[in-house]
């Protein structure tokens, strides 16, 4: 086609409308071709809006019902202590302190799953096949999870909402309760096997007192503080005999006597009859000398008084020597010591601390022997002792570990949320008021955006030859 350039002058700029009149004068299309134009944008914009009517028209009205979930964040931890025994502990992590696994995404397929919709159908008496799957979403930064249940009337969503609620709950228990009986089957086991520890360690134990007779330790820490107290009372008794044995050899000393001539003296001195003839025989002998000073040795008195003197002392030798078994002068010699009654006291206690000598050097003797026999079982006493230290500590620890473990056992019953963590209602199943599908404007609204599409790539289909040129002139 033949275009004309209008006269202007040289230099001179174009005015606004020439412009417009060269863009439609070369860029628009010839007056018969836009019936061809009508008939190609009529085909799409029938299409788009055929649809948007027929799906207003005849698509069933949609209700949905709306729930949310929570999940807490916060871990537990529970304590008990065990007086004398041990102290046992758990410690409940949150559920969410692991980067790398999010209970709220394995709570969404859990709500998925096939065995939660099957059981949901079941209890909202609906055929399986026919139960729709719910619309789930996770709000991030939260611990929330938003479900959205379809169905043709507003009580029907709420029904399958409340049954997929429970059919969830019930599958969380059944979880729950499969988790915790095998948990306390190994718990079982492991209480077993602590058991038979605690068994073994305490056979040990009476064994081994049974054998050895030692049954505690405080019973070897008596044995050494009995062996230390056999040593004290060997060196008292030492110090005894020293002293008891000092003071007899003084006081034999001091009397000019030895001690078995104190004994036989003081045996004189209890013999009544041998006291009577000393009696007698002192008188005579007193009387004799008496006459003596007067009369001479050849006087009838003075024979008679040596004659009875004589027979006296005869019987006093006699005497003494049957009590004694000495002879006559050694006995006549005892007879004048044993006259006094302040050297009879000092003889009786002579003989009284040479007694003691010999009870505390008895004494002393059997101290050292018990010391000697105790100390000779010393080695094996503290060899003892150690073994028996052993064994009590085993018994201790595997008490304490068995112990902590049944605490464990009951700590860890108390918290069925370790693994599945608690879940609760924040927003129950609603009741819808209003229908969600079909939503007319939303549906015009989308065939107007359409049309608008439609239209803008048939006028870019029309006019690329301006803006090719427009774009490219030397084209």
């Amino acid at each position: 086609m033949k275009t004309f350039a209008p006269n202007l002058e040289a230099g001179a700029p174009p005015r606004f409308l020439l412009r417009a009149w060269v863009v439609v004068r070369d860029g628009l299309p010839s007056v018969g071709r836009y019936r061809r134009y009508f008939a190609a944008l009529a085909g799409p914009l029938v299409l788009v809006w055929g649809l948007a009517l027929a799906y207003i028209a005849l698509a069933p009205d949609r209700y949905d019902s709306r729930m949310t979930l929570i999940l807490p964040g916060t871990g537990v931890g529970a304590s008990m202590n065990l007086e004398s025994i041990g102290q046992a502990t758990t410690n409940t992590s949150s559920a969410f302190s692991s980067p790398s696994l999010s209970p709220t995404e394995n709570y969404k397929r859990l709500l998925q799953s096939d065995l939660v919709l099957r059981d949901a159908a079941n209890i909202a008496g609906e055929d399986e096949g026919a139960f729709p799957q719910p619309g789930i979403k996770l709000i991030d930064q939260t611990n929330l999870i938003e479900l959205k249940m379809p169905a043709r009337s507003p009580e029907q969503a709420q029904i399958r909402m409340q049954a997929l609620q429970q059919a969830f709950n019930t599958a969380l228990d059944t979880l729950r309760e499969d988790e915790a009986r095998a948990r306390e089957q190994a718990d079982s086991k492991r209480i077993s096997e602590l058991e038979r520890k605690v068994d073994e360690a305490q056979q040990s134990l009476l064994d081994f007192q049974g054998r050895t007779g030692l049954v505690s330790l405080d019973q070897f820490a008596g044995r050494i503080t009995a062996l230390d107290q056999l040593k004290a009372n060997e060196r008292d008794r030492r110090v005894r005999v020293a002293e008891t044995g000092a003071a007899a050899s003084r006081l034999a000393s001091t009397l000019d006597i030895s001690l078995p001539q104190a004994r036989r003296a003081m045996q004189l001195k209890a013999d009544p009859e041998f006291q009577e003839l000393l009696g007698r025989y002192a008188k005579t002998n007193g009387e004799h000398a008496e006459r003596s000073g007067t009369l001479g040795d050849a006087h009838e008195t003075i024979e008679k008084l040596a004659a009875e003197k004589a027979s006296l002392r005869a019987d006093l030798a006699r005497r003494g020597g049957a009590l004694t078994g000495l002879d006559g002068t050694k006995v006549i010699a005892l007879a004048d010591l044993a006259v006094s009654n302040t050297r009879e006291n000092l003889f009786a206690s002579l003989s009284e601390r040479d007694s003691d000598r010999t009870g505390h050097g008895a004494a002393l003797a059997e101290l050292r022997r018990q010391i000697a026999s105790q100390s000779a079982d010393a080695e094996e006493q503290v060899e003892q002792a150690a073994r028996l230290a052993d064994l009590l500590r085993d018994l201790r620890v595997a008490e304490a570990v068995f112990s902590s473990a049944l605490a464990r056992l009951d700590t860890n019953k108390s918290d069925p949320f370790a693994s599945y963590p608690l879940v609760q209602t924040l927003e129950a199943p609603s009741l819808p008021r209003s229908k969600s599908a079909p939503t007319p404007l939303l549906v015009i609204a989308g065939a107007l955006g359409a049309t608008i599409f439609i239209l803008i790539g048939f006028l870019l289909l029309w006019l690329r030859q301006p803006i090719i040129r427009k774009l490219l002139p030397n084209a």
